[in-house]
């Protein structure tokens, strides 16, 4: 099985529209498994038509911690409203105790080290949920969805691809298609990682073409074979020029580049993939395919 990792440096830049196309024509003729990777903010599924209640629950997960009280043990001395640099330790006068804001506290676990009398502890909490949707295209996609001000999104993300990988060994499926986080931060690397091939998703404008180098040097790290996807190629043909010479001078092959159209949009409201809803788009990411063969497959 090769794993297909979609990046992008910049948000907005189409990486989710792109990844759902590709990922419905590879199903065409190739037994995959797509995998929402985005725990923040996931919204692959929706694309490719699957709305939250065709989602079902496969896990709950532990990755991070929390301060919790030993209320016997305290001795109301102060030292961890003190310590706290998030403001995540309150003062109940009425009970004379601390009080933690489960929204604020990170886990850094200063707390626990200020208490002398040790009656702060970690615990380890619940925070996101592994679920799984089939598509109506043949293909299943494994999303995470980190609760709602929790950390640990990077180990979310080895948690959505270890179960992604063991539904893709179960049906024998070829490929395993990873939509990423935009950045460069934990659940990038963390989406990138082990990758077969990483497809960098950008766009004609500065902001983007600087953040997707930063992305290239992540996928260069892991030496991993990547290519790029220019959208929008067109409102700045002055500017793809430019970047097409960045990419021939740095030998990384351009995959496809795709053209600005509103119909992009009507898809993502139709929650259709492009290639889907508007089937002259077809040809340009079967493009691409045939070029991504060319690479893993070499």
């Amino acid at each position: 099985m090769k794993t297909i990792a979609v990046l992008s440096g910049k948000g907005g830049v189409g990486k989710s529209s792109i990844t759902a196309s590709l990922a419905v024509l590879l199903a065409d003729k190739h037994k995959i498994v797509a995998a929402d990777c985005d725990v923040d903010a996931p919204n692959l599924a929706l694309v490719l038509g699957i709305e939250e209640k065709g989602f079902k629950l496969l896990e709950r997960v532990e990755t991070s911690e929390r301060t919790a009280l030993i209320e016997e043990k305290c001795d109301a001395c102060g030292e961890c409203l003190d310590s706290c640099n998030f403001s995540a330790v309150k003062w109940d006068y009425n009970k004379n105790l601390p009080v933690i804001n489960d929204l604020l506290c990170v886990g850094c676990g200063a707390c626990t080290v200020a208490c002398p009398e040790n009656a702060l502890k970690m615990e380890s909490v619940e925070n996101a949920s592994i679920n799984i949707g089939e598509t109506e295209y043949g293909f299943p996609v494994v999303s995470g969805q980190l609760d709602i001000g929790e950390s640990g999104s990077g180990k979310i993300v080895n948690s959505v691809k270890m179960r992604a990988s063991e539904i893709a060994a179960d049906i024998n499926a070829e490929f395993l298609i990873v939509d990423s986080a935009a950045g460069i931060g934990c659940p990038v690397i963390a989406s990138v990682r082990g990758s077969d091939y990483v497809i960098l998703v950008t766009e004609p404008t500065p902001a983007a073409f600087w953040d997707l180098k930063r992305a290239i040097e992540v996928v260069k790290h892991f030496d991993i074979s990547h290519g790029v996807v220019i959208n929008r190629y067109d409102i700045n043909n002055k500017f793809t020029e430019e970047i097409e010479g960045y990419f021939t001078l740095n030998n990384i092959p351009v995959l496809g580049k795709i053209p600005y159209d509103k119909k992009f949009v009507y898809a993502l409201v139709n929650l259709k993939p492009v290639a889907v809803f508007e089937p002259e788009f077809a040809d340009i990411f079967l493009q691409i395919l045939k070029k991504l063969f060319n690479e893993v497959l070499i």
